[in-house]
């Protein structure tokens, strides 16, 4: 098992599946959401659909998967983070369900990589910093005691997401 971190396009992620900082409607939006949709084609947005007729809209931390369309990726998991209000205990733990959901998502479909975006810090306002310390948090704590995935990727679009990660990925020794 190992984390590594890159600053890059999630998009061109040559791994098993790659995670989507979506929306509960599940039919794509801005950001990484709408990267993910347009680069993918129709066929995650036709999936999306089949789901939220079958169960309704997706919950906030809660993760679903899809096919990944034309993205290099065998699938997409597609997950809600929270919207930052307050920072209250129950945001930051939502934003934990999303990480550790999308893995347990994951390794029920025999993923051994996956490409993780900075979730939540776009439009839905979660401080950088915070958002970092909860990913790692989630994914080292998630690796600590299930050894299916044999790599996890964080996958900074943003130069000063990339150098949050680094920081906290040098200081528990992990890169």
């Amino acid at each position: 098992m190992k984390i590594t971190l890159l600053q890059g396009d999630i998009t061109k992620m040559e791994v098993d599946v790659i995670v989507n900082a979506a929306n509960t409607s599940l039919l794509g939006g801005g950001g990484v959401d709408g990267a993910i949709h347009r680069a993918g084609g129709p066929a995650i947005l036709e999936e999306c659909r089949k789901i939220r007729d079958k169960q309704g809209r997706c919950a906030v931390g809660e993760a679903v998967i899809t096919t990944a369309g034309r993205l290099p990726a065998k699938y997409v998991i597609h997950t809600v983070g929270p919207v930052w209000n307050k920072g209250s205990d129950e945001e930051k733990a939502l934003l934990r369900d999303a990480y550790q959901n999308s893995l347990r998502l994951a390794v029920r479909h025999d993923v051994k990589t996956i490409a993780f975006p900075n979730i939540s810090t776009g439009v839905y306002r979660f401080p950088k910093q915070v958002a970092a310390e909860i990913a790692v948090a989630a994914v080292t704590d998630f690796l600590r005691t299930d050894n299916k995935i044999s790599n996890v990727i964080f996958v900074c679009f943003e130069k000063d997401n990339y150098d949050i990660y680094s920081q906290l990925l040098t200081q528990q020794g992990t890169i």
